[in-house]
């Protein structure tokens, strides 16, 4: 059960913002990087998951600490 809650994609960016500490944009670029995939709702919403937002975080880190963006889809991709 606990899995699929950790799954279900209903967090808007907003909301993850808040709970990240970066900004929309910063969530943006990761997703325009093919870094994180959220669903969008019929008006385009995104919408991400908690596991989303641990994915984000562990992004924001790696890139705090010198990695680049082709690095991490590598990363990501081997996973």
């Amino acid at each position: 059960m606990m899995s699929k809650i950790m799954k279900n994609k209903v967090i808007q960016i907003g909301v993850v913002s808040e709970l990240t500490g970066l900004s929309e944009r910063q969530i943006r670029y990761y997703e325009d990087r093919k870094l994180v995939f959220p669903e969008r709702s019929r008006g385009g919403v995104r919408k991400y998951s908690f596991e989303d937002i641990q994915i984000i975080m562990e992004i924001h880190s790696k890139m705090s600490n010198g990695f680049h963006t082709l690095e991490l889809k590598r990363m990501m991709a081997g996973s």
